[in-house]
């Protein structure tokens, strides 16, 4: 047995081994608990040879009562400090495992594993420890539920309550030992657990859904930039790239940059609609995920980030560096910075947007700032947009 220290990096938990210091506090807690019990098994079985009851004796029973009571109150701290033990063990303080309705497959994936050689000479683990986002501990009964399935049997059809948990910051998921559903199909997409059951359901709503295919190759306003123009301000050295959005519908630009031999990988999530399965039906790769999530890339990979309305997270600042910070991490030096129609509701936003290109040293290849009208929005007026290109310099 022994303590846990919780470290929060990117989201999840991971937990160092106890030490003897800490055992020894066990131990001995452990012994208290022992003679606790000793102690009270003592005072309700001991029976005193004279049953005269004199004012010194009902003293006497008056004492052991509240002595009884203070025991019994140290009986219940000693189960819930086992209680905290048990989690300590399993390795997780923030999730409560020892609750009774939690599903036994999440409590069988949150054990450590101990490698099969001991130690690990490169890395230095002697054990295989589940990443679990530590935002799970609020939403433990739709966890649990998420958890509960048949064992190598198809898995339940709750791509939106995995979506609900990652939306309250449960991520990653635990994994699962079931098969995902399948559509049968290429290009068939799955409508459950949504309002619109088929496309035309879903065009009937502002801004629906549509392929554009003349948006980044036609303009239509100075605030949209055509592909072969970023392209060529990256000196035709973009390779790779990452499209932030809060749900990148079809992912058009994805589709337009494939044709110029560039890769994008798209952030998503199915809001309204399946377009995750749209964007796969097209050969692209959706990344399930919110943007509140640490990027699963390394440092300095990418050649092009597109931003769309990746941006708006309301009026906290210092979210809005966060994810700046972590975009800024993956793209590599000379890189560019696509942001596409960023929605600017007052001057406040649109200067903290351009305090943060300055504060990151990016060389401003292009600036618009101009006013179009966008039903999105919902106004019915012109509203005013910020598009930019920009470059990540070289950093000493």
């Amino acid at each position: 047995m022994g303590s846990v220290s919780l470290k929060l990096g990117d989201g999840t938990a991971r937990f160092k081994r106890s030490t003897l210091c800490s055992s020894a506090v066990n131990i001995l807690m452990l012994f208290s608990v022992l003679a606790t019990n000793l102690f009270a098994l003592y005072v309700f079985t001991y029976s005193p040879k004279h049953h005269t009851i004199t004012p010194f004796h009902h003293k006497n029973i008056t004492l052991i009562s509240q002595h009884v009571s203070l025991i019994i109150k140290q009986i219940d701290s000693s189960q819930k400090k086992l209680a905290r033990i048990e989690n300590q063990l399993l390795g997780y303080q923030t999730l409560n495992v020892s609750r009774p309705n939690l599903a036994n497959e999440l409590k069988l994936f949150l054990q450590h594993h101990q490698l099969p050689l001991g130690k690990d000479s490169r890395t230095g683990i002697t054990e295989m420890v589940a990443s679990v986002g530590h935002s799970c501990e609020k939403s433990a009964d739709l966890l649990s539920q998420y958890m509960t399935y048949k064992i190598s049997g198809p898995c339940p059809d709750d791509w939106s309550l995995a979506q609900k948990l990652i939306l309250r910051g449960c991520e990653p998921l635990p994994r699962r030992r079931c098969f995902a559903k399948t559509v049968p199909k290429v290009g068939l997409s799955t409508w459950s657990g949504l309002g619109c059951k088929n496309i035309k359901c879903l065009n009937k709503k502002p801004n629906g859904f549509a392929f554009d295919r003349q948006k980044y190759v036609k303009a239509t306003s100075k605030n949209d930039f055509l592909i072969d123009d970023v392209l060529a301000m990256g000196n035709n050295g973009i390779r790779i790239g990452f499209d932030i959005g809060k749900g990148s519908k079809t992912n058009t630009f994805a589709a337009l940059m494939a044709e110029k031999n560039v890769t994008i990988i798209t952030n998503t999530l199915n809001v309204d609609a399946p377009y995750s399965d749209f964007i796969a039906a097209r050969g692209l790769f959706p990344l399930f995920f919110s943007l509140d999530h640490r990027f699963p890339f390394y440092d300095n990979v990418s050649d092009l980030i597109h931003v769309t309305s990746g941006l708006d997270v309301g009026t906290k600042p210092e979210k809005l560096e966060f994810l700046m910070f972590d975009t800024d991490r993956i793209l590599r030096i000379g890189g560019l910075f696509w942001l596409d129609n960023i929605h600017c509701g007052d001057d406040e936003k649109k200067r903290t947007l351009t305090r943060l290109t300055e504060k990151f040293g990016y060389k401003k290849l292009k600036w618009v700032v101009g006013q179009k009208m966008d039903g999105a929005v919902g106004s019915g007026k012109h509203e005013v947009y910020l598009s930019a290109v920009l470059q990540k310099p070289v950093r000493i």
